[in-house]
């Protein structure tokens, strides 16, 4: 959770994930934290989505879930407690004590409905006890509705429903100053009296009972609650809520956001019912992928303006000694099994987890089958592939590194389609071939790295791939040790290639480091195997 995300999504409903697939396809680091309480958990069905009718939200939202991984989004399941902004954007603060970071933040916490204290009437709200003829009103047609009066909505909403019935009742409960005259001209009954609660039999709704004791008989109540967001968490960054009015009286709250959902606050957007107290769900999932867009233009900006900056910038002697004092901080790594082990024991984890950038860029479009994964590390690709419906060999010389790997696969229930194999890649050689062989960052001796890259070469099955990635020889930011003997290029990997293989590419690919800020370039090759 140290890691710094390009953006973190608050609220994993139909905003936040239209957001954060939107933002992952753009090939930015994404996490999506949410708290599990969708304002739409109780209805049994979407409506209004196109080609998505009648989908239960639960599934909707684990279809929109799938997507995001697929493009390396990744979901939390927590629930946030503050932001607070800093020079490098922003900390953002869970539940359970642990922080992590993000240049950008898009929050879409939506809406808590505040209903009428009405005995039974919250355990019915979302089935029979609905709010919003457009998301319910079809499956109700016809049938006898009564609209309970709490507002200024009142005449409104009762005219809305008598398109959908003709057995329609308002109920004038503790709002009874309303224009009688549209609804009686339309043949809508008024009923006096303070509710008291709903009647049902059988889970089904049957009546409204007032206070009197009369029971009116009805198979659906219309209720237009007052709404406000959720987003206490704000405040101190200056954002306060402000009233939604209709006709002169408010009926919720709203966060103040332009067009694209960016706010007053630089680098923080919002989405959905927590800025449109009025958007459906196909509504919210439109704004999300608006906001989306913006905040990747935003970055897309920004990063821009940082890359003229540096091209412009002379190279001066101090950023010269600037270098030589990263590479004295950080000498010449040892590339033995020995030295490796003791790096790994002596942190609790030394990699973030997340897929490799590229690996997601270049498997996301192949058919999942057999994966080797060389030099794997603590799993974060294997993992991964792994979740895509990959079978993965998992190699590394560290057992340490295995270890936290097979852990974690037992974790996220992915342990079978994992074979970890703890070998020196300079010594072992496949057994299968592989429709997908990977390697990231295998930065060792040229000679060892010579002997390991044929044999993952070999170990390519027909119309399988080979991926190979690395650091950039001529990338010397300040902090990345210079080690010559190390560093590779992909076009020297492709000349190793026989005929054998059907196409072959080599390139430079940039991508942000882990701080967020850092623009860091990997070589990268990708072959096909005839």
């Amino acid at each position: 959770m140290d890691e710094k995300y390009d953006v973190v999504v608050v609220g994993g409903g139909a905003a936040g994930l239209s957001g954060a697939v939107a933002l992952a396809r753009s090939r930015r680091s994404v996490l999506v934290v949410d708290s599990g309480e969708p304002r739409n958990a109780p209805a049994g069905h979407v409506h209004n989505y196109l080609a998505r009718e009648s989908t239960p939200p639960a599934e909707l939202l684990a279809l929109g879930r799938a997507e995001l991984a697929g493009y390396g989004g990744e979901v939390l399941a927590q629930t946030v407690t503050s932001i607070a902004k800093g020079g490098n954007g922003f900390e953002i603060s869970l539940a359970d004590g642990r922080r992590t970071h993000a240049r950008r933040v898009l929050v879409a916490t939506g809406l808590v409905d505040e209903l009428p204290e009405v005995a039974g009437l919250a355990a019915r709200w979302g089935r029979d006890v609905l709010h919003c003829p457009y998301c319910h009103g079809w499956e109700v047609r016809d049938r006898a509705i009564g609209v309970l009066s709490t507002g200024p909505m009142t005449v409104h909403q009762a005219l809305m429903w008598r398109q959908l019935s003709g057995d329609v009742v308002v109920f004038r409960h503790t709002h009874g100053d309303f224009d009688e005259a549209p609804l009686l001209a339309r043949g809508i009954r008024i009923v006096d009296g303070v509710v008291a609660a709903v009647e049902t039999e059988n889970d089904q709704l049957t009546g409204v009972r007032l206070e009197s004791g009369e029971v009116v008989a009805r198979e659906a109540l219309a209720v237009a609650a007052p709404a406000k967001t959720r987003a206490g968490f704000l405040a101190p960054l200056g954002i306060e809520p402000e009233p939604v009015e209709f006709n002169g009286f408010v009926i919720g709250t709203r966060v103040p956001a332009d067009a694209t959902g960016r706010t007053s606050v630089p680098g923080l957007w919002v989405a959905g019912n927590v800025t449109d107290m009025r958007a459906q769900v196909v509504v919210s999932a439109a704004a999300g992928l608006t906001a989306g867009a913006a905040i990747n233009g935003d970055l897309v900006e920004e990063e821009a303006a940082e890359a003229v900056r540096l091209r412009e910038m002379p190279f001066s002697h101090e950023m010269e000694r600037e270098v030589a004092r990263a590479n004295q901080q950080h000498p010449e790594p040892p590339f033995d099994r020995a030295s490796w082990e003791e790096r790994y024991r002596s942190q609790d984890g030394i990699w973030s987890g997340r897929p490799n950038e590229q690996l997601v860029t270049e498997a996301r479009a192949l058919e999942p089958g057999h994966a080797l994964d060389a030099g794997c590390g603590e799993g974060g690709d294997a993992l991964w592939l792994a979740q895509q419906g990959w079978r993965v060999t998992a190699v590394d010389f560290s057992t340490t590194a295995i270890e936290r790997g097979r852990a974690q696969a037992a974790e996220l229930g992915v342990a079978d389609r994992i074979t970890w194999v703890a070998a020196d890649l300079a010594e072992w050689a496949p057994e299968s071939k592989y429709d997908l062989v990977t390697s990231h960052f295998l930065h060792v001796p040229s000679a060892a790295r010579t002997v390991a890259f044929a044999r993952l070469a070999e170990a390519v099955a027909p119309g399988g791939t080979l991926l190979v990635v690395g650091h950039d020889p001529e990338d010397h930011h300040a902090g990345r040790p210079h080690l010559p003997d190390m560093m590779f290029t992909a076009q020297e990997v492709a000349e190793t290639l026989d005929q054998s293989w059907a196409s072959v590419a080599a390139e430079v690919r940039e991508r942000a480091a882990v701080d967020g800020e850092t623009v860091v370039r990997d070589t990268v090759l990708v072959a096909r195997k005839g």
